[in-house]
């Protein structure tokens, strides 16, 4: 009996869902809690794990009979991955399975900062017409420069959506794209400090690592526009929350959406909370109902070839 675990604690209506997609012979189980212990009592007798957002660790991957640990998504910043390497784990992940949901969402927060949904609906909520107050601050998207930092599946698919918008995208990455993918996209290469500079939007679409960690600070926000509004649904360590509360409070920046945290779930003392212009999104953006199934078959679809010694479809982060 091969045993596969889910490290985020799940609800048995969750493994009830995952239930039919495993591999003959396998069973399924998940860890108590998010705390070290209960993590490494569910890894006992595993072969298999697959994590969300919940953190990899040495000890973990030291776990005797482990064999591959599988990203539910795609960002691994979570994952000890030199550990991964010293006790010989596998470690995948389903590359652009999440990609047009996380563009969505970057739009949906976009549009819902630029036109002051969130704050109009809460208004109301509250027996307040709130219409007033907001038309000084209402702005369209329609024809606004719009700077994508990180363009990979994510950053295309946003660029994609954006087309109706009519709207010059900036990006910035390690690798330029293509003459021909830029202007599939109706994008140009910039560096970090032209994109905060010239964009009406900036969003940030990009990894976690080592240098992209704390990449927007103090000084990068007192390079944007006055008028412009940051949308982060990459990773929480890209941004430093407290500098963004406080350019928007000072009138150094007109907005903000955020889906991404440094800490989650989000802790009370966050300062981004309380802020009429910041729109907050419990880390929602890869949550998709339609791509559940086929995610879920893709990542059986990965450790059935590991156990089979056979190439997994989607290769591994390390090589």
């Amino acid at each position: 009996m091969t045993t596969l675990v889910l490290l985020d604690p799940s609800t048995p209506e969750r493994l009830d869902r995952l239930w039919p997609f495993l591999p003959p012979g396998w069973r399924l189980t998940t860890a108590a809690s998010r705390a070290p212990q209960d993590q490494l009592a569910a890894l006992q007798g595993a072969s298999f794990a697959i994590t969300g957002d919940v953190p990899v660790t040495d000890a973990m991957f030291a776990v005797p009979g482990l064999r591959a640990v599988h990203k539910w998504g795609v960002g691994y910043d979570g994952i000890d991955l030199d550990a991964a390497q010293r006790h010989g784990v596998r470690v995948l992940r389903t590359t652009g399975s999440n990609a047009v949901a996380v563009a969505e969402t970057t739009l949906g927060l976009i549009l819902a900062v630029n036109r002051s949904i969130v704050r109009g609906h809460l208004g109301i909520a509250k027996g307040r017409w709130s219409k007033a107050e907001i038309g000084p601050v209402a702005a369209t998207l329609t024809g606004r420069t719009v700077g994508i930092v990180g363009m990979g599946h994510i950053g295309r698919a946003l660029a994609r959506l954006l087309r109706g918008f009519g709207c010059p995208i900036l990006y910035t990455k390690r690798s330029p794209l293509t003459a021909a993918e830029e202007a599939d996209l109706n994008a140009r290469f910039a560096p970090l400090e032209e994109l905060l500079a010239a964009s009406d939007v900036v969003t940030l679409n990009c990894e976690l690592n080592d240098s992209t960690r704390n990449l927007i600070g103090r000084d990068q926000l007192a390079l944007m526009k006055s008028d412009a509004i940051l949308v982060n649904a990459a990773r929480g360590g890209v941004l430093v929350e407290a500098d963004l509360a406080h350019a928007i409070r000072a009138g150094r920046l007109r907005g903000a959406g955020i889906d991404v945290f440094s800490v989650e779930p989000i802790t009370p003392d966050n300062p981004l909370l309380g802020l009429d212009a910041v729109v907050l999104t419990p880390h929602l953006a890869a949550l998709d109902a339609k791509g559940f199934a086929p995610t879920v078959a893709r990542m059986m679809e990965n450790l059935l070839a590991v156990q089979n010694g056979t190439p997994p479809r989607d290769g591994d982060i390390l090589v």
